[in-house]
């Protein structure tokens, strides 16, 4: 795999001084590092060689764009963005095949971003959990944003939610499978908005042990007997 860390600013470079070509250096170095973890994300989202790499270019772009300074874990943001843009690109070929999308996963957040932005990213998270919640057992869901959210291997995934390995594997493909259609159950208004809120936090900060509780929390919970009969 090729990636061209300079094509951002071959064409239009200026006069900066130490610090700065120190700094883009470091940028540079943590992406190189990152990149076939990123290309693993991106091919086992798209299958496809080639978008694969074009999805780990842009992310590049992405990195070299953005405010640095406030990122607080390079890896989870770098993670979170080449997950988000290759289930973009999926999302978008079905479309054009005219089939059912599942839900994308939000970029990492730009600290730079206005309200306006933050507001509208907020409500593309929101809809998004929504129908991991509508669609999705609570087990089928926690390997789901584990995995390609946050690519967790599934051995720790499996560890997280006390299942095994190869029964998080069947789960991630059952709802792969859910999110392409099938029944919709109602959605509890408090454990979505802990959801969206946990994700968030997550992905903002890097920290993902409120996540992680959360959902082992949801797949051991035994339902209440309302909800229960409701599935039956």
């Amino acid at each position: 795999m090729t990636i061209n860390l300079l094509e951002s600013r071959r064409d239009h470079m200026e006069p900066i001084d130490e610090r700065s070509i120190n700094g883009w250096d470091g940028a540079a170095a943590t992406f190189v590092s990152a990149a076939p973890r990123l290309y693993a994300i991106g091919l086992r989202v798209l299958q496809d060689v080639g978008e694969a790499e074009d999805v780990v270019q842009e992310t590049w772009l992405r990195w070299a764009r953005a405010n640095r300074s406030v990122v607080v874990s390079p890896a989870a943001f770098l993670a979170l963005t080449t997950t988000r843009l290759a289930i973009n690109v999926t999302q978008s070929a079905r479309k054009r095949r005219e089939t059912s999308a599942g839900p994308w996963l939000p970029e990492t957040p730009d600290h730079s971003a206005g309200p306006e932005t933050a507001a509208e990213r907020h409500e593309a998270v929101d809809g998004a959990i929504r129908m991991l919640l509508e669609r999705l057992t609570p087990a089928e869901r926690a390997v789901y944003l584990l995995r390609i959210a946050f690519d967790y291997p599934y051995r720790q995934i499996g560890e997280i939610l006390h299942l095994g390995e190869d029964h998080t594997r069947q789960l991630l493909r059952r709802a792969r499978h859910h999110l392409s259609g099938g029944r919709l159950h109602p959605v509890d208004t408090l454990t979505h908005r802990r959801l969206v809120r946990a994700f968030l936090s997550a992905a903002r900060t890097g920290d993902l042990a409120d996540l992680e509780a959360l959902l082992a929390t949801s797949v051991t919970r035994r339902p209440t007997t309302a909800s229960a009969t409701a599935t039956r």
